[in-house]
């Protein structure tokens, strides 16, 4: 079931566990961030997770999980529960802030693993937060 996937998926997030997160994932996942390109590859989606947990300690809370009926597509919505660990390029310097953040991702399944990962959040809430 497409939902059991997601929740793997989310599970693996937030023990800090990429392998488990990749294990998840089709080998040519298309991995579409808020800002910036799309990664494709398990890779470069292992490159991005490895430079988020240096910047980022994130939890993720209060998830909903939404799936299509016919197990091609899911969405969830939940609260990512944030500190700032390290400066993460041109953005504001890290101190250690601690963020609240509503956001989403959206999915792609293809034969049991996510084809593709979409994730949205406000970047001017977060940077509001911050900057504090």
């Amino acid at each position: 079931m497409n939902e059991d996937v997601i929740e793997r998926y989310f599970a693996a997030f937030n023990c800090d566990d990429t392998a488990a997160m990749l294990d998840e994932l089709s080998d040519d996942v298309a991995h579409h961030v808020n800002e910036g390109e799309i990664r494709r590859g398990k890779d470069l989606f292992a490159d991005f997770c490895a430079h988020m947990s240096d910047c980022y300690a994130e939890r993720l809370t209060d998830m909903v999980i939404f799936a299509s009926p016919d197990g091609t597509r899911a969405a969830a919505e939940y609260v990512v529960n944030g500190t700032y660990l390290k400066t993460d390029g041109s953005l504001p310097e890290a101190r250690g802030q601690k963020y609240l953040l509503p956001a989403g991702s959206f999915f792609t399944l293809k034969d049991g693993k996510i084809a593709r990962v979409t994730t949205y959040y406000n970047l001017s809430d977060w940077l509001r937060q911050v900057n504090g």
